[in-house]
């Protein structure tokens, strides 16, 4: 059982980092190649979105096997688990926080991308652009963190 438990640590974060390696990847790539910035944002969202329930579910099952691998709810106040907890709390905050303002701009505005960059409605949009990038690399890096500290702290 502690193997399973073990095991269902690795896959939920292992799955959950290279979610979100793909997405930077992806991101990166789908803004060259669709016709117009506006739609290629739209999959990003759609994508990101998924992502971030696929996160919030894999940082859930991250933390049940831990307190279960180690019979012991005090568990979760370990290094590791507190930083999958802040992943969890940035990726919700990022999801119904940031984004969530993100997507009333972006309706506000019609076109993001011909919105002028000294538009107001622009400039919040851009600045809560930023805020989403920041908080994703805080999941990002968070987890390899835990995933190092889980690896290192062995059977």
């Amino acid at each position: 059982m502690a193997a399973t438990l073990r095991f269902l640590q690795f896959l939920s974060l292992g799955c959950w980092l290279g979610s979100i390696i793909f997405f930077i990847v992806f991101t990166q790539g789908i803004f060259g190649v669709m016709p117009s910035k506006d739609l290629a944002g739209v999959v990003v969202g759609y994508s990101l979105a998924r992502l971030h329930i696929m996160g919030l579910i894999a940082g859930s099952v991250y933390l049940l096997s831990t307190a279960a691998v180690e019979k012991s709810i005090a568990a979760l106040a370990r290094p590791a688990a507190l930083l999958v907890f802040l992943m969890i709390l940035c990726t919700m905050v990022s999801q119904y926080g940031v984004i969530a303002r993100m997507d009333v701009l972006r309706a506000q505005m019609g076109s993001v991308d011909a919105t002028a960059a000294g538009d107001p409605l622009r400039v919040a949009f851009d600045r809560l652009h930023q805020y989403s990038v920041r908080l994703e690399s805080v999941v990002l890096f968070s987890g390899l963190a835990a995933l190092f500290l889980t690896a290192r702290r062995g059977p």
